[in-house]
């Protein structure tokens, strides 16, 4: 901001205003000087009386708004921002009419508004006035300039735009206005040493050493740029050359630090990134009111996505904690506290707007403490991330997760896949000849789990994880619309070349090719890509199946199953279940003919989590989803092998055969399933099986030695009973085991 205010007052007493007398020139040069050196009352008089010789220019209007803005310490933001749309308004031009930015001084008008835009957070309408700005100013950007000023207004704009379009995750465009700016630097250098500026030997050599300042200093900063870019890319080579760069250029200063720790997090060096994070003097640097920034914030965060990435969760939400505190605590210096939507942008500095990250915090601290296992915790963090970023499917799908995670039920050996016998033993009733073992039930069909109040109620509940899973879907392109999108950002980026090829196309910043089309933003974390959209959409729809089987409502349960199912390029793990789910539904529907078809362990081949790398949000930037290790083990309760998940699809398909009473074929299913897995992974619901097939062959010595053990036993001479027409427990239960929350949720995780 300090930049524009330069600009107004600079270009306006500049001999480009060819109405300007002598006397109007001088007054205007007095006030600059005033507000250069902090005399803002004596500027606002010299605007005063320059302002009563010419009262129809409004740039003269906006000079005093300007000036009083800084009087009262940045900290009327609002009242400005309402101001500059007033002289909008009174020059009748828009920003969408690129004709109404007919000269210098009206584009600095609209850059005052854009940078307003910008620490008010409305990235989007920042960047559709920075690209109307870039447009106008092309030919001083591509062309060598005889003045100082249009060459710093034309890189403050790009800045800008550099700024803003790394917010919003496009480094492409970002890389191309760097590219723009590195040939402007070379040339002004070229021009500048050939003295062709000079119109006086002792203004030539002023100009010469600001334009040679501004462009060390903008040196720089385009290093550090063009890190940030690579960084989102995710090109460690390209990063590696600029990172040396930044360090010679910057030295061993907390942003260079912070940068270079971010690249060796990138490329999976964690020590050294935490060694590099602890050698940056985080103290030396200015405080949020001058930066907008609160660095220590920002190294207790990245320190937490460190360790989150290392697999050392506990150490991560307790760093996660201590960048909350540090946050809170900038805040309540900045008189940021509770106050009203009124009072929001009063009484703040502007530039510390930005310095409030609470809920990118948060959105952290949620899927830390998803991951240690504490899912109330992590919804009540969502929950109120949720209400910044309530256009993040990938959020709403960890909301339901959490609730999934928090109604999961089961005891501590369940939970782990491990079996259990007080799963199958409920109690023991009488004594000597009428001792009877009573078997506990594992049906959770029709649970209904917020009994008496609204579904929509935010609470961990199954119900409402079935709003969040509606929101997720509907959040997501369809098919169609996506594949249009990116055939028409194939289409156009095929004719304009690379970004860094320093293309003067000036369609590159005002969304060439549809670029951003390709992505589907899922802010604080990174856009997702084409793939990564099919990847959460396979995870949305595994949850809402499960969840509508919790819930009963076995028909959206198969829907959502075979939707699953029918997806081109989903995971191994998500097909294994996408079949055992969809088994379920048909068997409480009493289709079991189909059921048996989805069962047939032939279908699992692969059993992969899927996990992809370009799903994993670097974490420098708050916000961004802490990366998992890859080293990361799968969950005991999750098949870890092709064996293992065929097994689980032999005692299912083993009760769906109990339930047509071809009880040779389940029982066969049964011990062929018990033969292919260690007798740890046996499941307490197939143990229950062998305990009902052996009461249907009347060996019932050899049911209760099943249930005494608690494993299964080859089966004695078969002989039928008599009472093998009753039936006392429904078999299909011990479809059931399927239902691990902890293991699909894990899948879809980073």
């Amino acid at each position: 901001m300090a930049e524009n205010t330069e600009q107004n007052e600079l270009r306006h007493d500049n001999s480009s205003s060819p109405g300007m007398t002598d006397q109007e020139k001088e007054m205007a040069a007095s006030a600059y000087e005033a507000f250069s050196i902090g005399k803002y009352d004596d500027s606002l008089k010299h605007l005063e009386a320059l302002q009563e010789l010419n009262k129809e220019d409004y740039k003269i209007a906006m000079n005093k708004s300007v000036v009083e803005f800084y009087k009262s310490g940045q900290t009327t933001t609002g009242n400005l921002k309402q101001t500059l749309m007033a002289m909008k308004n009174q020059v009748h031009t828009s920003s969408e009419d690129i004709d109404g930015l007919d000269d210098v001084e009206n584009s600095l008008l609209y850059y005052n508004q854009a940078i307003i835009h910008y620490h008010m957070r409305q990235y989007s309408e920042a960047i559709s006035i920075g690209e109307k700005l870039y447009q106008f100013l092309e030919p001083f950007v591509t062309v060598i300039v005889l003045f100082v000023l249009e060459e710093k207004f034309a890189q403050a704009v790009c800045f800008l735009l550099v700024d803003l379009y790394l917010l919003t995750f496009q480094p492409e465009k970002a890389l191309h206005l760097l590219a723009v700016l590195d040939k402007l630097s070379v040339q002004g250098s070229n021009k500048n040493g050939k003295g062709e500026n000079n119109s006086s030997n002792k203004d030539g050599a002023s100009q010469r050493a600001e334009f040679t300042a501004m462009i060390e200093a903008a040196k720089s900063k385009m290093h550090q740029y063009k890190v940030r870019a690579y960084i989102q890319m995710k090109s460690s080579k390209a990063c590696k050359r600029e990172i040396k760069s930044v360090m010679n250029t910057a030295g061993n200063s907390a942003p260079s630090l912070f940068l270079k720790s971010n690249f060796e997090y990138l490329r999976g060096n964690y020590r050294k990134a935490v060694k590099l994070l602890n050698s940056s003097n985080i103290a030396e640097h200015p405080g949020p009111i001058k930066t907008g920034e609160c660095v220590r914030c920002m190294f207790w965060n990245n320190l937490g996505c460190i360790h989150f990435a290392m697999g050392k969760h506990n150490l991560g939400i307790f760093y996660f904690k201590k960048a909350l505190q540090e946050n809170d605590h900038t805040c309540a210096q900045l008189g940021d506290g509770s106050n009203g939507q009124s009072k929001k942008f009063t009484g703040i500095p502007m530039c510390a707007l930005l310095a409030n990250k609470r809920y990118e915090l948060l959105y952290n601290c949620g899927i830390q403490l998803l991951h240690i296992g504490r899912p109330l915790a992590a919804f009540e963090c969502l929950m109120e991330a949720v209400q910044v970023y309530h256009s993040n499917p990938r959020l709403w799908l960890r909301l339901a997760e959490c609730c999934i995670s928090a109604n999961k039920g089961g005891s501590e050996q369940e939970s782990k896949g491990l079996p259990c016998k007080k799963g199958i033993v409920q109690s023991i009733v009488g004594q000597g000849y009428h001792r009877k073992i009573v078997l506990a039930s594992q049906s959770t069909q029709n649970t209904i789990y917020s009994e008496g109040q609204s579904a929509a109620i935010p609470v961990a509940s199954m119900e409402f994880a079935a709003i969040c899973l509606r929101n997720a879907l509907l959040l997501l392109p369809d098919h169609q619309q996506q594949d249009i999108k990116t055939e028409n950002g194939s289409k156009s980026s095929s004719q304009s070349g690379s970004t860094e090829s320093g293309s003067e196309n000036s369609d590159a910043c005002s969304g060439k090719g549809q670029e951003a089309d390709k992505f589907l933003s899922a802010a604080p974390s990174s856009p997702l890509r084409k793939q990564e959209v099919e990847n959460l959409r396979c995870s949305i729809l595994a949850c809402s199946a499960y969840v509508a089987l919790a819930l009963g409502d076995n028909l959206m349960a198969l829907n959502h199953a075979e939707k699953l199912l029918h997806q081109t390029k989903v995971s191994g793990s998500l097909k294994f279940l996408g079949h055992l789910y969809a088994a379920e539904a048909l068997i409480s529907l009493d289709r079991i003919s189909d059921a048996i078809a989805h069962l047939n362990p032939e279908n699992i081949s692969d059993v992969s989590m899927g996990v992809l790398t370009s799903e994993q949000d670097q974490g420098s930037d708050k916000g961004d989803e802490p990366v998992e290790s890859s080293g990361k083990q799968t969950p005991l309760c999750y098949p870890s092998s092709v064996t293992s998940a065929r097994a689980m699809m032999l005692f299912n398909l083993g009760s769906a055969y109990c339930l047509r009473s071809e009880y040779d074929k389940a029982r066969k299913c049964l011990h062929q399933a018990a033969s292919m897995v260690n007798t740890k992974e046996i499941p307490p619901e197939a143990i229950l099986l062998g305990v009902y097939l052996e009461l249907q062959n009347g060996n019932t010595q050899l049911a209760l030695q099943i249930i005494k053990r608690n494993q299964l036993l080859p089966t004695a001479v078969q002989r039928v009973s008599p009472d093998s027409r009753k039936k006392p427990v429904q078999p299909f239960q011990s479809v059931h085991p399927i239902q691990l929350p902890s293991s699909f949720t894990q899948v879809q995780r980073k």
